[in-house]
């Protein structure tokens, strides 16, 4: 079940990513002011922060697929035998992070880590693009702002 949760959620994360990219484009051809060009940049930032949050839910699901699925072999779970077989062997778990996104085994003393099912750069990425999405969207707020004139 949390399976096609994430994956449902790459999808619509996919569908946002697209709308916020085809907005962007649209505001980048239609103006030429200063403001609306940060905005589409705002626009076309965010939707790379959105797509790469969708790419890390892919690679989050494939991983949740092979640690739900049974049958042979399928003790301790796929993902967690990248450590090698003696960590592996004292998997007795698994759990998901969505910030940031990763895929981490429990160990049955206690503890966990963290395996490489979500390649490192996309919570990185993640964040960078969203951090200049929302720089770029205020921008043009606070410029707005400074140039109306004070009433008083």
């Amino acid at each position: 079940m949390l399976f096609l949760g994430l994956l449902l959620a790459a999808l619509a994360g996919a569908v946002i990513a697209t709308v916020l990219t085809v907005r962007g484009f649209r505001a980048v051809f239609r103006n030429s002011e200063r403001s609306p060009r940060l905005r589409a940049a705002a626009l076309l930032f965010g939707a790379g922060a959105v797509a790469m949050y969708a790419w890390g839910l892919l690679h989050l699901s494939y991983a949740v697929l092979q640690a739900e699925d049974g049958g042979a072999g399928s003790s301790p779970v796929e993902p967690c035998r990248q450590a090698g077989p003696q960590m592996a062997g004292l998997v007795d778990g698994y759990d998901v992070s969505f910030l940031p996104l990763r895929f981490e085994c429990r160990l049955t003393g206690g503890g966990t880590y963290v395996t490489s099912s979500v390649p490192g750069y996309v919570t990185q990425s993640t964040i960078a693009l969203g951090l200049i999405s929302v720089i770029c969207g205020a921008l043009p707020v606070r410029t707005a702002q400074r140039q109306q004139p004070s009433v008083g």
